[in-house]
């Protein structure tokens, strides 16, 4: 598999990025209060911006991604942490059924196949499990500069339909933040980044 974000790793934590990650947990935070005795998992953690700011509030935190340069810059920010675990790959590579809380930023777009890791995610969260996903609402493609994805971005209708029938609960979706960013020269596009927050039934 071609590391597409190869290039990209060591310089991915810009002020930029960061900002955007800390709106996620912000958001996350004032729904979601992780217990000292949980397992989370990130699904698409790259550098860990977001996972890193989790992992010292619960017992385990697995750090899961498919591009092994962005895992290695977060490998430099873990050094020793005894509570970390990095999986190289698609989430269906984690096997433990031991998932309290699952969350995602900005990653879901890039999972090809939806459905598949939501019923993945079903065999590996407990009963009761929360999981967050924050992206963005459909949009033109510009937003990553029509480059091909898997998704631009989501109608978060049919989302929640697809949560719903991989054995979750959908408590609400709602709009945490509006990105604003310059993809054509001096047009500046708007992108509604929208939070998920569901149960595992």
């Amino acid at each position: 598999m071609t590391d597409s974000f190869a290039k990209r790793a060591t310089q991915w934590d810009s002020p930029q990025k960061v900002n955007m990650t800390d709106a996620f947990v912000a958001a996350m935070l004032k729904v979601v209060e992780p217990e000292k005795n949980w397992t989370a998992l990130e699904i698409g953690a790259g550098t860990g911006l977001v996972g890193m700011q989790v992992l010292p509030k619960v017992k385990k935190m697995v750090f899961e991604d498919t591009s092994e340069a962005m895992l290695g810059v977060l490998k430099e920010k873990l050094q020793k942490s005894d509570n970390a675990q990095i999986v190289h790959g698609e989430v269906a590579e984690y096997k433990n059924c031991d998932i309290d809380f699952a969350f995602s930023c900005m990653a879901f777009h890039h999972i090809v196949d939806i459905d598949a890791t939501l019923e993945h995610l079903a065999t590996i969260t407990r009963k009761g499990a929360t999981i967050v996903v924050g992206d963005v609402r459909t949009e033109d493609g510009s937003f990553h500069h029509f480059e091909p994805i898997p998704h631009t971005g989501f109608d978060t209708d049919e989302l929640g339909r697809q949560f719903e029938k991989a054995g979750f609960k959908v408590h609400f979706v709602k709009t945490y933040n509006i990105l604003k960013r310059e993809r054509t020269p001096g047009v500046i596009s708007e992108y509604e980044q929208f939070m998920l927050v569901a149960q595992k039934i």
